[in-house]
């Protein structure tokens, strides 16, 4: 596969997405809504994680929770990695199921997992999921319901990320309950209670975003959302909030490292 290819796999489950990538591209800081569970081919790479900056190499599982701020950058020439991303309710629920007498976690304590048994699962799960196996339902089951119970194993060092402040949840809400409408900093400031620059710093410190990189993350999702749907790529661009499809885009590559079209291409 050559460099800074990205393919987007049919998967065999509903709410279950499978990419490949071979890749020297260094991505800036966005957000998943999914749960990300991958596995790092070849070369190696740096990223900022919920536990802070953390390295990767082959035959390393990578993981990421929904809306987790982290970015990458490859160590060396490039790297390449295999990545299922589930809808988080779909998460939700097997752990649920593993955990049994009570609720399963919420978050998966480790952002790079180096255990070469995980990895093997991992493989052999994303095969049954995108290959000749898929029709093998049972296979795929028993493969997700283990990879998931070993990434979300608990350990005492792993440690909840720390709380939002009060102020800055309710600016990010503000966002959140309606990322079309145009907002500034004084409606953010006004929100929290904060000065401009307070909100900003504070927004920035505990998200890992400004308001603005935010809220475009927030509508981009709304157009990822939309795209697998099957809307038109111009109607998601619009109804995303975007100026354009080009700027849609622009956008969807430098976040997610393919393009709309061979987002799209994936649900036909």
């Amino acid at each position: 596969m050559p460099k800074n290819q990205f393919r987007m796999l049919r998967s065999a489950l509903t709410g279950v997405e499978a990419v490949e990538a071979e890749t020297h591209h260094s991505f800036a800081r966005h957000t998943h809504e999914q749960f990300g569970i991958g596995l790092i081919s070849s070369g190696a790479q740096k990223s900022l994680s919920g536990r802070g900056m953390v390295e990767a190499e082959a035959g390393d599982i990578i993981t990421v929770n929904p809306n987790e701020v982290h970015d990458g950058a490859p160590i060396g020439e490039g790297r390449s990695w295999r990545i299922l991303y589930f809808d988080p309710a779909f998460v939700t629920g097997l752990s649920h199921e593993i955990r049994e007498r009570g609720a399963g976690r919420s978050e998966i304590p480790h952002p790079v997992i180096r255990n070469a048994e995980i990895a093997t699962r991992f493989e052999r799960l994303f095969r049954a999921m995108t290959g000749a196996t898929a029709s093998e339902r049972l296979l795929y089951e028993e493969l997700l319901l283990q990879l998931v119970a070993d990434v979300m194993r608990e350990r005492a060092e792993a440690e909840e990320r720390p709380m939002v402040p009060a102020s800055i949840r309710k600016a990010r809400a503000l966002i959140d309950d309606d990322p079309l409408a145009a907002v500034s900093l004084a409606d953010l400031s006004r929100e929290s209670g904060l000065s401009r620059f307070q909100v900003l710093r504070g927004f920035a410190r505990a998200t890992g975003l400004t308001p603005h990189a935010y809220l475009i993350q927030a509508r981009i999702h709304i157009a990822r959302r939309l795209i697998a749907q099957g809307t038109p790529l111009a109607e998601a661009a619009f109804a995303g909030g975007f100026a354009d499809q080009s700027h849609m885009t622009r956008v969807f590559v430098r976040k997610y490292g393919l393009s709309p079209r061979l987002y799209a291409d994936a649900f036909l």
